[in-house]
């Protein structure tokens, strides 16, 4: 199975590390360094979301239909000439939703983490979201992936491929409670510990129920 390791590490996460550094005008380290911590946590987030049926039909008509995978076709077309402003506003979307009125603190979070300022780290995100439901998608296709049960076992073999380094900076900025488990935590710190127990349940309703 194809984790985002995979994803950052090879030809095409290179062409997209540079295109969004080009893009924000960050330095490929900073830039490689937010997407490392920043395309988990998007995942994370819709794993939570899939626990729920209603969201995880939602996800799965998404990934059956807009987010098929094209997209990664051809990154470098993606950033020719700045990147569309219609895919901006998809991932603007896919946030705003994901990480509903804690995306400000997220941002922030991985900002203060990885140097970079949090209007470029918005950025980053924003060009992310597309590309990680994507990839999602892709994954879904390739792997016949027909219910919930299955997109939920197929984003935690996703995650579960993070470099040590990685899974260092991503457990230290979600773990909050301390017990080493990384998507148990994505809800507290995107929602907080009071709203965890409704989960995201919802977010992602609203965005691919239609």
């Amino acid at each position: 199975m194809s984790g985002l390791l995979d994803l950052l590490s090879g030809p095409m996460g290179k062409e997209l590390i540079s295109g969004v550094s080009q893009q924000t005008g960050q330095p490929t380290e900073k830039t490689a360094d937010v997407l490392s911590m920043a395309m988990p946590l998007l995942l994370g987030a819709m794993k939570k979301n899939a626990s729920n049926p209603q969201n995880a039909d939602g996800l799965m008509n998404a990934l059956s239909s807009k987010h098929t995978g094209g997209i990664l076709d051809n990154l470098g077309g993606l950033f020719q000439g700045g990147v569309n402003d219609s895919v901006i506003n998809d991932g603007a979307g896919i946030l705003g939703h994901v990480l509903g009125s804690k995306q400000p603190a997220v941002e922030n979070a991985l900002s203060q983490k990885s140097g970079v300022d949090a209007g470029s780290v918005a950025q980053i995100l924003k060009i992310a979201a597309p590309i990680v439901m994507g990839y999602l998608g892709r994954q879904k296709a390739q792997s016949n992936v027909s219910d919930a049960n299955g997109l939920s076992s197929l984003l935690g073999s996703m995650l579960g491929g993070q470099p040590k380094q990685n899974q260092s900076l991503i457990t230290s900025l979600i773990d909050a409670d301390g017990d080493g488990s990384v998507l148990d935590d994505v809800a507290d710190m995107v929602l907080g510990s009071k709203q965890k127990k409704g989960g995201l349940g919802g977010m992602l309703g609203g965005l691919f129920g239609k």
